[in-house]
């Protein structure tokens, strides 16, 4: 009986010191990973909310850029740690979507992420420098398809993300070719088009819209299936002429696999909390996204249907990489 009882007492205490240390969690900084160069929308997104959400969970998020490899160097960084819940990652449609069927190999697999919720959606954007000559998609793609010499091209974020997709969508509806200059992230590729480097580049709206208000962009038209209330002259695709070409790009949060659910609520529910407040919201809402703040469940579903629908997409495009 003295055995059985110490056997019990000594599982007790474990149970509750088990219990103790998880809800102690967190206890020391959180590291946020963008699979991008800054200047981003993902990266603008991930350090607006950042302070804010080390506040809500008691500790600090430290961002940590990781570019490269349409964003396959930072999404690997998240599958190698620990599911504890001290390292995420900022995900988005490329590495999380549009990459499972336009590489043929990854260093990882949709089961080694654990979605935690939605931060922001946002349209694309097709924009010139303001200094070039074209005022509409039309005069853009034909002066592109009367180009003898090959000299224009596209500037993206990396191959397989989604303005590098909404570009080779652009060229699929329009018969035009041209040359894709991939950076290692938004901000490079914005930087290019600022100094001429490239003809245009089909941004997310967030990373853009400060250059367009300021005039030293020109946006052609938009990607979503009605106009943005932030630059309600710009017309969508459809409206420019291009049909069939509604693009939103997203982005949020990613554990790795194995981390306890428990964790995960808690992360969603601190961002749900900060997606919400006012300062976050109007935000977000002027940059030209859609806050999130969807459950884990919810954000998990939706991340294998848009993994689906890109597929087709890139399988009609006869897209493929190494």
């Amino acid at each position: 009986m003295k055995i059985k009882l110490g056997s019990c007492l000594l599982a007790f205490i474990g149970l509750t010191a088990g219990s103790a240390s998880q809800a102690a969690w967190p206890e020391r900084p959180i590291t946020l990973i963008v699979p991008a160069a800054p200047g981003g929308t993902a990266d603008i997104s991930a350090r607006l909310i950042s302070e804010k959400l080390g506040a809500a969970l008691g500790t600090t998020v430290v961002v940590e850029n990781r570019a490269g490899a349409a964003g396959i160097i930072g999404s690997q960084a998240l599958t190698r740690a620990a599911p504890d819940g001290y390292t995420l990652d900022f995900g988005n449609i490329g590495p999380n979507a549009i990459n499972y069927s336009l590489y043929k190999a990854l260093p990882y697999k949709p089961t080694d992420f654990a979605p935690v919720t939605l931060v922001v959606a946002v349209p694309n954007i097709l924009e010139v420098n303001s200094k070039s000559p074209y005022k509409t998609v039309q005069e853009l793609v034909e002066a592109i398809r009367n180009d003898p010499k090959g000299i224009y091209s596209f500037g993206s974020s990396g191959t397989g993300q989604s303005p590098h997709l909404s570009s080779e969508m652009l060229t699929q509806r329009t018969g035009i070719t041209m040359t894709h200059v991939p950076f290692k992230g938004m901000g490079p590729a914005v930087a290019a088009l600022l100094a001429g480097q490239v003809t245009f580049v089909i941004d997310n709206l967030p990373s853009s819209i400060a250059f367009i208000r300021s005039g030293q962009f020109r946006a052609l038209a938009i990607t979503g299936a009605q106009r943005s209330p932030q630059l309600p002259d710009v017309p969508t695709m459809a409206e420019a002429g291009i049909k069939d070409m509604v693009v939103t790009a997203w982005f949020g949060l990613f554990a790795p696999a194995g981390t306890p659910p428990d964790i995960i609520d808690k992360i969603q529910q601190a961002t749900k909390k900060v997606l919400e407040t006012p300062e976050i919201r109007n935000r977000f809402i002027e940059m030209g996204g859609t806050p999130g703040g969807n459950t884990p469940a919810e954000f998990a579903a939706f991340v294998d249907r848009e993994r689906e629908s890109w597929k087709k997409i890139v399988d009609a495009a006869n897209l493929t990489m190494e």
